[in-house]
């Protein structure tokens, strides 16, 4: 008999509720879908629902684990861009600031020309 619960701990389990029984549902749909339809286009319908119903089955997915520990490292590129952009700004403001009211006339100061 198929425990679905033993099988991956719940640390693993990263489909969980509706998610999981809309795996199940969808990859059941593909798999007749594909069954039906045959050839290579069904072939491949198979194939795609056969990995949403394991998905449904284990309550694991590989891509949404790796979406999930790579999360962290893009909220802190993020929030570095932000950052960046924000200082990029105060110094956008600092140069025109200091430009205010500069004019170039083409003489060099230090020359005298």
């Amino acid at each position: 008999m198929l425990d679905i619960h033993s099988a991956a701990t719940s640390k693993d389990n990263n489909v969980h509720g509706l998610e999981r029984a809309s795996s199940l549902a969808g990859g059941a749909l593909m798999v007749s879908k594909g069954l039906r339809h045959g050839g290579l286009v069904g072939l491949l319908q198979v194939a795609v629902g056969g990995l949403a119903l394991a998905r449904g089955f284990t309550g694991h997915c590989a891509t949404k684990a790796w979406w999930q520990r790579h999360r962290q490292e893009y909220h802190r590129l993020r929030s570095d861009i932000e950052r960046s952009a924000s200082e990029l700004q105060a110094l956008q403001a600092s140069a025109e600031a200091a430009t205010r009211g500069v004019t170039v006339t083409g003489k060099d100061p230090l020359t005298g020309s």
